[in-house]
């Protein structure tokens, strides 16, 4: 009985942790001297992202939802661009070590018939960081940068692309800054 209770408490533990990965922290640094209602138009500067070390099928879906955002806001992709933006992508791998101990009750020291035992788990997940840099065109000056962190789950084609849709997704959402005057 005592087993069936403390493993349903470890699933629902572990559910909870495994949801709560899904998420992106978000966060943006901006230039507070920059009026971002004259950026109309926009580029892919290629010589930052050509140093972002991401194979390329991952490159060209993560600038596909930047060009989205950018056209959903009101941009307009040009030859001669208002912002330029770059990208800088990362990844590593995390180990999780957990010690679920449990169980040990009875006579005290030494030998114990009611000991149920001492189980480590270990998993593994790659946390990734995107980093998106909107780069004034004439002035060559970084005006805004956006930073997302989570967890990229899965290797399938399709979770790849919709785990990148939803980074680029919440760090364009915080662009352009709310300047509060």
């Amino acid at each position: 009985m005592k087993k069936t209770i403390i493993t349903s408490i470890l699933a629902m533990i572990i559910m909870a942790t495994v949801t709560s990965c899904s998420s992106v922290q978000v966060v943006a640094d901006y230039d507070k001297q920059v009026n971002f209602d004259s950026y109309k138009t926009f580029a892919f500067y290629k010589p930052g992202i050509d140093k972002a070390e991401i194979n390329d099928l991952d490159k060209r879906r993560i600038l596909r939802a930047i060009e989205n955002e950018l056209v959903a806001k009101g941009f307009t992709k040009s030859e001669n661009p208002d912002l330029l933006v770059s990208i800088i992508a990362s990844s590593r791998e995390k180990i999780d070590i957990y010690n679920n101990y449990y169980g040990g009750y009875g006579a005290g020291w030494g030998w114990n018939p009611y000991y149920y035992g001492n189980y480590n788990n270990v998993s593994t997940s790659t946390e990734g960081s995107l980093y998106i840099d909107l780069i004034d065109a004439k002035k060559k000056e970084l005006v805004w940068q956006g930073q997302g962190v989570g967890y990229l789950n899965g290797s399938k084609m399709e979770q790849k692309e919709e785990r990148i849709n939803e980074f680029v997704s919440k760090i364009m959402a915080v662009y352009p800054p709310q300047v509060k005057k």
